[in-house]
């Protein structure tokens, strides 16, 4: 009875917290509807189009703390996308959202509101959508900026520890009741951990963190955690297929992720990729080193596009 009852308090706050968060957070972008899926995002600034596609645990908006969009903003015309099931952008149950299925909705939500020859920014998890977009469509993405990306599978002791909310019903009552009490405990600790070895800025910190620890958030983020590490490895072999310009940025110090291991062997495989590993910097790189970031984007849509038939896939 003691524990049925710390239950139901413990979802009726998390209800309580849920409300309050989305009711000072309302969507601030626009919708498209894709395949039955219903996609936030925002678009910001003119120029050529740039789609940037955040991590895990945040939303688009983390892109507008760090300094990065409004700086891209000024030359490009950003359309910055909550990715399914985070901020306001659908996750229907129905459809294991892998990164290639990810990349094919976003691709049809780009098709659908006429956006043409992007460039393709990723942070983090992002970049495996990102790079699965560019293998899928070669012809349509003039080019990817990679950020702080995991390509290549390894042991992952977070990956087990951060799925548990996704596992049906048992994940249910988890991501309803104790994760995001629990999330919110850790969110100090995975924020330093994160920006180590930088503080943690204060842009970082008006992030509204009981938008990320909504019951429907954490279960994209479990998903993706479980899904992270399968992945990289089916996407690994396909590599050496990009043709487009690749740019790889990632710090030298990320404690999330090993740059030499990731960024630094894609480096070695894709042929018209860059490598920048920015030293002393931890995982998030579009806080730290925006112009140099904004540089890798100038670059690539500049560059000379490699001339492929719309969704033609070969070497360059």
């Amino acid at each position: 009875m003691l524990a049925g009852a710390a239950l139901l308090a413990s979802f009726l706050y998390v209800r309580a917290k849920t409300r309050q968060a989305e009711a000072s957070n309302p969507p601030t972008g626009q919708f498209v509807d894709v395949d039955g899926v219903r996609l936030h995002y925002t678009v910001q600034g003119e120029g050529p189009p740039l789609v940037m596609l955040h991590g895990n645990g945040v939303t688009h908006s983390d892109f507008d703390n760090s300094g990065l969009a409004g700086r891209l903003a000024r030359q490009h015309k950003l359309y910055l996308f909550d990715r399914p099931g985070y901020g306001y952008s659908e996750r229907p149950r129905t459809t294991v959202w892998t990164p290639k299925a990810q990349a094919e909705l976003l691709y049809r939500a780009l098709a659908k509101l006429q956006v043409e020859r992007p460039v393709v920014l990723g942070h983090s998890w992002g970049t495996l959508v990102a790079v699965a977009m560019g293998l899928a469509h070669p012809g349509y993405v003039r080019g990817l900026v990679l950020l702080s990306g995991y390509y290549y599978p390894s042991v992952r002791l977070d990956a087990p520890l951060m799925s548990p909310p996704a596992i049906p019903v048992i994940g249910d009552v988890l991501r309803y009741t104790l994760s995001p009490l629990l999330g919110r405990l850790m969110w100090p600790a995975i924020a330093r951990r994160v920006f180590s070895p930088a503080p943690v800025p204060d842009s970082f910190r008006q992030l509204p963190v009981w938008m990320m620890l909504r019951p429907s958030q954490l279960r994209a983020g479990a998903a993706e955690s479980a899904l992270m590490i399968p992945s990289a490895m089916a996407l690994r072999k396909h590599y050496p297929e990009l043709t487009m310009p690749v740019s790889i940025i990632a710090g030298s110090a990320d404690r999330v992720i090993d740059p030499s291991d990731n960024s630094g062997r894609l480096h070695n495989v894709v042929l018209r990729s860059t490598l920048k590993i920015e030293p002393g910097v931890g995982h998030m790189v579009h806080y730290t080193h925006p112009e140099d970031i904004a540089r890798a984007v100038d670059a690539i849509t500049m560059a000379e596009p490699v001339r492929l038939a719309h969704g033609e896939a070969s070497r360059a």
